[in-house]
């Protein structure tokens, strides 16, 4: 298997952190734009697109700041993708930062749908 790279990304979102954290962290607010469907069962989410599924495990959260996951594929890894929330402490801009990793070859792809996925929320958000 092909060594993955890490990818950072940011997005300013005009909502408050603990709305963002609703959309960023439940199944009902990540099937509202990540995925078509989101199912969990303790700390085992499923993500659904188009029929097919994956499963990812939840490696961590904090209420109002950031959920963390890695790919059941992933298993082996220490592969992951963070949704995180930053406030800039003087503008209190919110931003939201994804961390994922791709293969080398397929981190403009991954760039790319990372923002057409956060632009769909942020209109949901009607932070346009």
């Amino acid at each position: 298997m092909e060594e993955k790279v890490k990818y950072e990304m940011e997005f300013v979102i005009k909502a408050s952190p603990s709305l963002l954290y609703q959309y960023i962290s439940t199944p009902s607010g990540m099937s509202e734009w990540y995925a078509d469907n989101v199912n969990s069962r303790g700390e085992f989410f499923t993500f659904i697109w188009d029929g097919s599924e994956e499963k990812a495990k939840l490696l961590g959260k904090k209420t109002n700041e950031r959920i963390k996951f890695r790919w059941m594929t992933d298993e082996e890894t220490d592969y992951f993708f963070e949704l995180r929330i930053q406030v800039d402490e003087i503008t209190k801009d919110v931003s939201l930062m994804v961390t994922d990793f791709a293969e080398e070859d397929e981190v403009e792809e991954g760039k790319m749908l990372w923002e057409n996925m956060v632009s769909d929320l942020k209109q949901i958000l009607g932070s346009t």
